[in-house]
């Protein structure tokens, strides 16, 4: 356990890097304000936070970083999550409280916000497929050889897929998909509809394979959109300093490429209200330079899947960490 002074340093330090990305050396942070110890006695400190894991030295300055352990311990204990303006307030609740009818939509605006005023690369996704509930499926024709498929689920998602066939299907066929398709799958979750549903909808009706398979394939389809990742600010994350390094540039084209790998930060078990993940504590080599910062987003209630921010390790943990407790708790309630 650190003394409180140790913290207090700790503290500065980690604030004043995050702020200037340049290594920290005792003579800076005497000129702190409330830092009322000489140069010689912080630099002592900072040796001893250096040999417990708490601080890194550049090979080339005489400064000191904070390592994942030092960041750790500063985001457990240390930041202020009431970090944000009233300006920011109100910008964010204009934007969350614009007129919308989809829960998907009001996630794409949240991402979208939280990009902007933080200036770090933003993901989401939505809910599981085995979260959500299936409201209604309805089939309507296009055309002789055509027709839309549409899924509402509970969340309020709504999915559609136009469908085109080799065969003519008439008007009567189409009532008798709704019937089918509902009574069988209506309150029952998003990854109930497979191919073994061809079974059942062969036998109740002289559908060839051939067509009950297509829309069987199609509607599958519209279930793996479900996983697909909403992402925002990947440009502002490139001024940053870290990324004038190739190889961290790289590594964070890398794990934005790798769908699977967001998916699986983004599904993570979490825990708490914010989930904060540094460096190492990730597990993958890939994201040994990053943090990420997810929560679980909730409309009304209603699972409506995970925003999370992916930046460098030297990131603004308090500005983050604050702007994403007050669009959660807006989101919470409709974006009210």
């Amino acid at each position: 356990m650190l003394n409180s002074r140790k913290k207090k340093i700790l503290q500065a330090i980690v604030d004043e890097y995050i702020g200037t990305a340049e290594p920290v050396s005792s003579g800076s942070l005497t000129k702190k304000n409330g830092m009322d110890l000489s140069s010689a006695t912080i630099r002592n400190e900072m040796s001893d936070l250096e040999k417990e894991g708490y601080l890194d030295k550049p090979h080339t300055s005489s400064g000191r970083i904070p390592s994942a352990k030092g960041y750790r311990l500063y985001v457990d204990e240390m930041l202020d999550d009431e970090n944000i303006s009233i300006d920011e307030v109100k910008y964010i609740k204009e934007k969350l409280q614009d007129k919308v009818n989809e829960i998907e939509e009001l996630t794409k605006i949240a991402t979208n916000t939280l990009s902007e005023i933080t200036h770090y690369t933003t993901v989401a996704i939505g809910p599981k497929p085995n979260l959500q509930i299936i409201e209604e499926i309805k089939f309507m024709l296009l055309g002789e050889r055509m027709l839309i498929a549409i899924i509402l689920t509970d969340t309020g998602l709504v999915r559609e897929s136009i469908i085109k066939f080799d065969e003519d299907i008439r008007e009567e066929q189409i009532q008798i998909l709704n019937n089918i398709f509902n009574t069988k799958l209506k309150g029952k979750p998003l990854e109930k509809i497979d191919t073994t549903i061809e079974d059942y909808m062969l036998s109740e009706i002289k559908y060839s394979v051939k067509v009950i398979k297509h829309i069987i394939d199609q509607i599958n389809k519209i279930i793996e959109d479900e996983s697909k990742i909403y992402l925002e600010g990947t440009k502002k994350s490139f001024d940053l300093p870290e990324f004038n390094s190739l190889q961290t540039a790289k590594r964070f084209v890398n794990v934005l490429d790798q769908k699977d790998l967001v998916l699986n930060l983004l599904e993570s078990d979490i825990e708490k209200d914010i989930n904060v993940y540094i460096g190492d504590e990730l597990e993958n080599e890939e994201l040994k330079d990053f943090s990420v910062i997810t929560f679980k987003n909730k409309i009304k209630n209603q699972d409506a899947g995970t925003i999370g921010i992916i930046g460098p390790k030297r990131m603004d943990y308090a500005k983050v960490i604050s702007v994403m407790k007050y669009i959660k708790k807006l989101m919470e309630n409709g974006g009210k």
